[in-house]
């Protein structure tokens, strides 16, 4: 994780699946639950989600929308861009090719 003035960046690991997603849920909600509002995730590293991975973002879209807060995905491998448009999560998700461009979509 790093902050980048009002952004949290966080890089996701390898794999967000049913084993570790319960992981990435719970770092996430323990920014969320710090006041971070400003969330992006950096897929650079990540080559796989499952649907239990989709549904963590899901949940972290949601809170963010009521708590005027908002995430920006980046960086997608081919696979994992492929999960989020064929479950039709890219239409849901502000999504940036670099972290680089990701940030400054809050600027």
């Amino acid at each position: 994780m790093q902050v980048i003035g009002e952004v949290t960046v966080v890089t996701l690991p390898a794999r967000v699946d049913t084993t570790s997603a319960r992981d990435v849920e719970a770092d996430l909600n323990e920014l969320l639950d710090a006041g971070a509002r400003n969330l992006v995730a950096d897929f650079g590293a990540n080559e796989y989600v499952s649907s239990a991975g989709l549904r963590v973002f899901l949940a972290v879209l949601k809170f963010l929308e009521k708590n005027d807060g908002r995430i920006v995905l980046c960086a997608m491998q081919p696979f994992v861009t492929d999960v989020f448009q064929i479950s039709g999560f890219s239409e849901l998700f502000a999504i940036a090719g670099t972290r680089e461009e990701a940030l400054a979509l809050f600027a």
